[in-house]
């Protein structure tokens, strides 16, 4: 088999694999190629195809050279699904690349179809790697990668308050970097994200904090499940866990007062200590200490200390809730 070794940069490369399960990084690898190739050509006809829409010799085809040089790309999504025969077709157009023609092959990853593969990277195929993003960290990279491609400059926090905002859609951050972009001119801060996407983190983890200290057990896990699946930063949960327990503590110590001067005294606006005073009812002393432990413990599981930081804070929410209610 003729080998042929293409530059990773080079998106007109005979052969290019988008190999991963990230639909918005899969979906940008086909539109570089395609922009590519019509800048080369503007009447470039693209082919973007589906396993149940490949044949046997359908691909054969497709990329058959052209009277007139046409230009073409051929897209093959979901490439691992493809049939025997139809991956024999793939090879075969893999050892004998055609002048003008792209493939572009879109695959999972993983062991299924792993053979076909490996014979594009034997052939020198282009690669890209468009991996499901699973970690915050990895959210966070890609919001200051989209920044940079932009040609903007955002702020660490400004990074981190769009992620614990927006959640883990790389599409949903992506069209946020290029709304904040277009919108706003200079650095990118914290304050300018926190105008665009006022509270929708804080707001889940704020609920969760509520529905806790208020004894709801049932509801604030209902409330912890839905911020956890939408992106919201564990840290995020722990530190309105903590605040809720703390303000319980404070005004439980406090001296009788009005509102305006409770606010003065300890640090709250008056509306929250009307809230903190119909949530405090069922507790304790031994139940505020008890709170502040779990809260402690969570806030240790989700800085690396456990293994798992969603039992952590689950944990911390039954705990919390208990303690609300020792009175009762």
């Amino acid at each position: 088999m003729a080998t042929r070794k293409n530059t990773d940069d080079d998106p007109l490369a005979p052969v290019t694999i988008a190999v991963g399960q990230e639909d918005l990084l899969l979906d940008r690898a086909v539109q570089q190629v395609v922009a590519a190739s019509r800048a080369a050509d503007a009447d470039t006809d693209v082919r973007d195809l589906t396993p149940d829409q490949l044949q046997p010799g359908t691909l054969a085809e497709l990329t058959s050279p052209s009277l007139f040089a046409e230009r073409k790309v051929v897209v093959v999504r979901s490439a691992q699904d493809l049939s025997a025969d139809t991956v024999k077709d793939v090879k075969a157009h893999l050892s004998a690349p055609v002048d003008e023609i792209t493939l572009v092959l879109l695959h999972a990853g993983g062991a299924k179809g792993k053979g076909l593969l490996d014979a594009a990277r034997k052939a020198g195929a282009r690669e890209v790697a468009c991996p499901k993003t699973t970690k915050p960290a990895e959210r966070l990279n890609f919001v200051r990668s989209e920044f940079r491609t932009l040609g903007r400059s955002a702020t660490p926090e400004a990074c981190q308050a769009l992620v614990d905002a927006i959640g883990s859609d790389l599409r949903e951050l992506a069209s946020a970097v290029s709304q904040l972009v277009a919108d706003v001119e200079g650095t990118v801060d914290e304050a300018v994200v926190g105008r665009y996407h006022t509270g929708r983190a804080e707001a889940s983890s704020f609920t969760v904090a509520d529905r806790a200290v208020e004894g709801r057990a049932a509801e604030a896990l209902e409330a912890l499940r839905w911020s956890l699946s939408t992106g919201v930063a564990p840290v995020l949960i722990t530190s309105a866990l903590a605040q809720g327990v703390r303000a319980i503590g404070k005004l439980s110590s406090a001296r009788g007062g009005r509102p305006a001067d409770l606010a003065r005294e300890l640090g709250m606006p008056p509306w929250k200590i009307d809230r903190v005073r119909q949530q405090m009812r069922g507790w304790t002393p031994d139940g505020v200490a008890l709170a502040l432990r779990a809260v402690a413990e969570a806030d240790a599981g989700v800085k690396g200390g456990g293994d798992d930081p969603e039992y952590a804070l689950e944990k911390a929410v039954v705990t919390i809730a208990r303690a609300a209610r020792l009175r009762r």
